[in-house]
């Protein structure tokens, strides 16, 4: 019998929180090109936040550590993350401006995107160690890279000393300190970021042998986001196989690797093995990029299971 969502060990997100600035228009600019948009509007984001609403719209329990700015979108986004299901009792508010990230959409949904970090780079590790009861409580934790890096290397430690398994979207990508990837319990790169880490060379490699690679640097499980594609999945267990991707229009891909990020976590807290639990997180990634936004785009529980039930 499932155990009540009110029993449940919470899933913990340590990350970013940050109002998106978006504009469309019908191709992302080259360097130094100047084009008219189609449209413009401001969305809550920021990875952390997006994955902790993932998880929230799926029904599940979740806690956000963070920081807003002292603004008036610290005040905005607070609200939105409460009005998702999100509980920001960990989420500070620090003097000056909030986390903003500046993003072009195309036409075919492909975008780019510029983050400023705000209030996310007082994310500290003194700022964990007075929530570290909140983490060592957690089910499952999930982390990005728009924090100080130094907080995420702590993180980690808080993560292992407790038995928490830390699931890391390792975006946007930067150098990691070999100590880092023997902490993790997942990785999550998508392509251009596996690239990063394994070097140019990687993209001539198969996804096998990149997996490979990662998990020989300690890592005990790797998921390559691959986008329409779907993912490939390699852990400690032996298991090594791809999931295919869901046949969905897409209209805006912004924050479909977080929505996979945070269903990923979901499916592993409700029991399902880590295979299903890919296939679970790409069913709901499908289904975040047929609608515009980051939060807003989330899946619900009902449709992830009426996605899967008709594939």
């Amino acid at each position: 019998m499932e155990t009540p969502v009110a029993s449940r060990k919470p899933i913990v997100v340590v990350g970013s929180i940050n109002m998106d600035l978006v504009a469309t228009a019908e191709h992302i600019p080259a360097p130094g090109e100047t084009i008219l948009g189609t449209g413009f509007q401001t969305n809550p984001g920021g990875k952390g936040a997006n994955q902790a609403v993932a998880v929230a719209h799926l029904g599940y329990p979740v806690q956000m550590i963070g920081q807003l700015g002292s603004d008036d979108l610290g005040h905005q986004l607070r609200q939105q993350l409460n009005q998702a299901g999100v509980e920001t009792t960990a989420v500070g508010s620090v003097p000056g401006p909030s986390g903003v990230a500046l993003i072009t959409v195309s036409a075919k949904g492909d975008n780019s995107i510029v983050v400023v970090p705000g209030a996310n780079g007082l994310v500290t590790p003194a700022w964990l160690d007075q929530h570290a009861a909140l983490i060592r409580g957690a089910g499952a934790v999930l982390a990005q890279l728009e924090i100080p890096l130094e907080t995420v290397v702590h993180l980690a430690e808080i993560c292992k000393e407790a038995k928490v398994p830390l699931i890391l979207d390792p975006a946007p990508a930067r150098d990691l300190p070999s100590e880092l990837f023997p902490l993790v319990a997942w990785i999550t790169p998508n392509e251009t970021e596996a690239a990063f880490y394994l070097g140019h060379a990687a993209k001539a490699q198969s996804y096998a042998d990149s997996a490979r690679e990662l998990q020989s640097r300690g890592v005990r499980g790797v998921i390559l986001k691959l986008g329409a594609q779907g993912s490939y999945l390699a852990n400690s267990a032996g298991i090594e196989a791809g999931v295919s991707g869901f046949p969905v229009k897409a209209v805006d891909s912004t924050a479909a690797g977080d929505a996979f990020n945070g269903a990923f976590a979901t499916a592993l807290m409700m029991g399902k093995s880590a295979l299903d639990s890919a296939v679970f997180a790409s069913a709901a990634s499908a289904i975040s990029v047929t609608r515009p936004g980051a939060q807003a785009s989330m899946a619900k529980l009902a449709e992830v299971e009426d996605l899967l039930a008709n594939n």
